[in-house]
């Protein structure tokens, strides 16, 4: 299909993005690699008034330490993420995640930032964000404000963005020594959504896990920060029987879809398996 008809805005600078969509109102759309909104705009389920493309604003793609954290810029691209040095070093489970994102061709265009204001629950970052604590900080021409991946997916492909916000990056606390990370994903076929997905950051310390970190994919309108299974996991030793135990806990405060590709009994089943796998494998990682 053809995309309704709509003004194209190109700035060179973010001062110039933020200002063209507060001008052009509620009704425009931020195009930053376009694998999500492109195919919205050609079924006519998105139809702005305005597009403002942030292609030119180089800065945004920077990825950069930040002494307790890194930043990652909103226009770093999938395979930029995956290939970064820093984040392969201080936060790995960030780069396996993304390494899973549909194929090479959609990685090399798609973004870090889009893919998490898109708020799509059955996308991988959104929930790898929440695992890690990351905060996500926004621009508009009234300032800027952080928001807590916690606190940012606030309903099913909604985002705690106001309509004039952009984003501009993502600070990720690092991971010290002793964190073994994973990233497990059901998907029917290769570069398809996860099904379910589950990311796990574990640190362990003479043979006991100190600290767990968990959050699902696609098990909700917005990632799910699986608390119970952290808090069962804290302290116990590593073994298959405690990562069965806490796996078992997976689901609750879940609220699963029922669709074309599982029902939620279904996807009930496979956060408990794969929450055991991802427990299992991340502290050798």
């Amino acid at each position: 299909m053809i995309p309704a008809r709509f003004e194209y805005v190109r700035p060179a600078s973010l001062d110039e993005a933020v200002s063209a969509l507060a001008e052009a109102g509620e009704d425009a759309k931020a195009l930053a690699g376009g694998q999500s909104l492109m195919p919205l705009l050609r079924l006519r389920l998105a139809y702005p008034d305005a597009l403002i493309d942030l292609d030119r604003i180089d800065p945004l793609r920077e990825i950069r330490d930040d002494g307790d954290a890194l930043v990652i810029g909103a226009m770093a691209t999938h395979h930029q993420v995956v290939r970064d040095p820093l984040v392969n070093e201080h936060a790995p489970l960030i780069a396996e995640a993304t390494a899973t994102v549909a194929d090479p061709a959609v990685r090399h265009r798609g973004t870090f930032g889009g893919s998490l204001a898109h708020a799509d629950p059955a996308g991988d970052l959104p929930a790898v964000a929440v695992a890690l604590d990351a905060v996500v900080l926004v621009r508009s021409v009234r300032g800027e404000r952080e928001i807590a991946a916690r606190d940012f997916f606030v309903d099913w492909m909604t985002s705690a963005m106001e309509p004039d916000e952009l984003m501009v990056s993502v600070r990720v606390p690092k991971l010290g020594p002793g964190w073994g990370v994973h990233y497990e994903k059901f998907q029917r076929t290769a570069q398809a959504w996860a099904v379910v997905g589950v990311a796990c950051a574990v640190r362990r310390e003479r043979g006991a896990i100190e600290d767990a970190r968990v959050a699902l994919t696609n098990m909700g309108p917005v990632p799910v920060r699986a608390s119970t299974v952290e808090e069962f996991i804290a302290g116990r030793t590593v073994s298959d029987d405690s990562f069965r135990s806490a796996a078992e806990s997976a689901t609750d405060g879940t609220t699963p879809p029922t669709d074309l590709h599982g029902s939620a009994e279904y996807r009930r089943h496979l956060a408990k398996v794969l929450t055991k796998r991802a427990l299992a494998t991340a502290p050798t990682a």
